[in-house]
């Protein structure tokens, strides 16, 4: 039985081989600088790693990426008023820059979230940028934070929401 669609064998084999040809040829890219890649990486993992602490509302996880300084002890209160207030956390970072010079590496980022009292509360959204100050070459921690932070939700929610009064004792 003949295929009204005949392709002569030459043109196929040409075109079979030219496809693996190129596929050989664009193996992967090199890392060109991997120290420099694996500190990037490790900066992205301790970003991550303070998002998911605060989400997963974990003190000690929190706390072992900060350095021990009276800046992030009032951090990780305001972090650990956020906790005993909100039963559900939503966090999202945006990264937008990072600027490294020597140890010091500052973050810029966007953030966007939602806390949640309890499954009926239609929670409090907020967003803002703030800069995560972090130092560290071969571990990360964070030693600053500048702008709108998103940890202190329980403070900012009494300051910026008048009509919910304080529960009574």
């Amino acid at each position: 039985m003949m295929s009204p669609y005949k392709l002569p064998l030459l043109p196929v084999l040409l075109l079979l081989g030219s496809i693996s040809f190129i596929g050989v040829g664009c193996g992967g890219k090199t890392i060109q600088y991997p120290e420099d890649h694996e500190r990037y990486l490790r900066i992205d993992r301790a970003v991550e790693s303070l998002r998911q602490a605060y989400v997963r509302k974990d003190s000690s996880d929190l706390a072992s990426l900060m350095m021990p300084i009276d800046q992030l002890d009032r951090l990780r209160e305001e972090a650990q008023g956020d906790f005993e207030t909100f039963s559900a956390i939503t966090l999202d970072f945006a990264v937008e820059r990072i600027m490294i010079e020597g140890d010091d590496i500052d973050m810029f980022v966007h953030w966007q979230g939602l806390w949640k009292k309890d499954a009926d509360d239609p929670g409090l959204r907020q967003r803002g940028h703030t800069r995560l100050q972090w130092v560290g070459t071969q571990s990360i921690l964070l030693r600053g934070v500048q702008g709108d932070s998103p940890f202190g939700m329980k403070a900012r929610q009494a300051t910026t929401d008048p009509t919910r009064s304080p529960k009574k004792k």
